[in-house]
């Protein structure tokens, strides 16, 4: 499916804030600001993985407006599930269920969302679109059984609250497909980031492998929105905007052997603290397990998972995988065949976190021979900018420069609430606030504003002054 348009994005925004007063001098009034008018984008992205289980399908969902998204795994026949949580901070649906030990097969779907707690409906919107299609009755043994987790991609990472709700996950489900799976910043991992802890603050993203042993499969799929660093197997940091007095081959051990000064850095960026992330993952394999054979592949392969992403398992995640056995394969005749599965298990895990990393944004810089903004430009661009009810940023001139202050409830990024910050010219119509982390604030002929350009972009429309647009957003 198309990506959506601009006047989606407009429609959104200006949907928090009635415009009726713009013309007739009327106080501008508070609307619903529903996702009706949102459309799904489906199965997107062009690093994909590919493998050969039919006995799994997999859809995902997105809303680009957010960015953020829902992955759905459906299974051809119900399948037997085990769940392992850790951390501080877990976001599931049904998994008390799974730890029953139940030998019968249970589950349809599992479900792996953004948006926090409000993207927990995704899950149970999965069930009854199971209902909904007549795969499911009503029946107490035929009732469509989902169980699903969450990870947080809200808060200052963008400037919207947006979440992946039922309508995208029911999209998402009835398009899955066999045999491939999107990786990098798709679907549940649409605005996923890693490495906040040490200031990194690196996009992230879902992340997927396979591994066939004879006949024996296993497959793996995580959503990586971590508070520690993604870790390659020789000890390097995946992804990192580091500080410039790190080292350019930057290791996990470089980050841990100064902590906590490394937590701190030295730039106004780098957040006081690392709350909204978590690991979500689920390791599949065909081999017919007994439930306590499948809660220890659950356990272990969750265990190996700090050796890829450190630290592991804190506070401020929410980290939880799901094991599931489609059990199209014998059990295993003895013991240290369910240990060997599990030891496979585990690597494959490591090499889906590494999938889960996408290519980074570079800094910006001026493009050679771009012609600079005029005057007539600069005063073109000054305005008002909302992007939602919690976001706005008020550009204006001051001379020959364009200077921008957040006068919303959230820093829009670097440019903050305190003050006024310059927004240095790249071209006619781009600007940027030089830092650790790259920020690009592009002008779209004074209309909107689009800041990051790009896959993870944020658009704010020019409104009501930011004052009267929170005004109304609270009323």
């Amino acid at each position: 499916m198309s990506r959506p348009t601009a006047p989606s994005v407009l429609a959104l925004a200006v949907a928090v804030v009635g415009l009726a007063g713009a013309a007739g001098g009327a106080a501008p009034r508070a609307v619903a600001a529903g996702q009706d008018g949102l459309v799904p984008v489906i199965n997107a992205g062009d690093r994909v993985l590919r493998f050969d289980w039919p006995a799994i399908r997999i859809g995902t969902g997105e809303y680009e407006e957010g960015p953020t998204g829902v992955t759905v795994f459906q299974f051809a026949h119900r399948a037997s599930a085990a769940v392992d949580v850790r951390g501080g901070s877990p976001g599931t649906v049904n998994t008390d269920y799974l730890r029953q030990g139940y030998e019968g097969p249970q589950v349809d779907a599992v479900v792996l969302a953004g948006g926090s707690a409000y993207g927990l409906e995704a899950t149970t919107a999965v069930a009854s679109a199971m209902k909904d299609d007549g795969v499911r009755g009503g029946a107490w043994d035929n009732i469509g059984f989902a169980t699903g987790a969450i990870i947080y991609d809200l808060g200052d990472r963008r400037l919207n609250e947006i979440y992946p709700d039922g309508r995208l996950a029911q999209a998402a489900y009835r398009a899955a497909r066999s045999g491939a799976f999107p990786l990098g910043a798709q679907g549940a991992g649409r605005f996923a980031m890693n490495g906040r802890l040490f200031g990194c603050n690196v996009y992230s993203g879902q992340g997927g492998a396979f591994r066939q042993v004879g006949d024996l499969k296993i497959a793996a799929f995580v959503v990586v929105n971590a508070v520690g660093v993604v870790t390659t197997r020789d000890g390097r940091v995946a992804a990192c905007y580091r500080d410039p007095k790190w080292p350019a081959e930057l290791r996990t051990a470089d980050l841990f052997a100064r902590y906590p000064a490394t937590s701190r850095g030295e730039w106004p960026a780098v957040p006081a603290e690392p709350r909204g992330n978590t690991t979500i993952s689920l390791i599949v394999t065909n081999r017919k397990l007994h439930p306590a054979q499948l809660q220890r592949l659950a356990a272990q392969v969750h265990t190996s998972m700090a050796r890829a992403v450190q630290p592991f398992a804190t506070e401020f995640d929410g980290d939880a995988l799901f094991a599931v056995s489609t059990a199209e394969l014998d059990p295993p005749p003895n013991p240290l065949e369910a240990l060997e599965l599990n030891v496979l298990a585990a690597e494959v895990m490591w090499d889906a976190v590494l999938a889960s990393v996408p290519v980074q944004p570079a800094q910006p810089a001026p493009a050679a021979g771009a012609p600079a903004p005029t005057a007539d430009d600069l005063r073109r661009f000054a305005g008002d900018y909302v992007f939602s009810p919690a976001a706005c940023l008020r550009v204006s001139v001051e001379g020959s420069r364009l200077r921008a202050v957040a006068a919303g409830a959230r820093p829009v990024y670097a440019i903050g609430r305190a003050a006024t910050v310059e927004l240095q010219p790249l071209a006619r119509g781009d600007f940027t606030v030089p830092g650790r982390y790259p920020l690009t604030v592009h002008f779209d002929g004074g209309a909107r504003v689009i800041v990051n350009p790009g896959h993870w972009q944020q658009v704010g429309v020019r409104g009501p002054p930011c004052a009267a647009a929170a005004a109304a957003a609270a009323n």
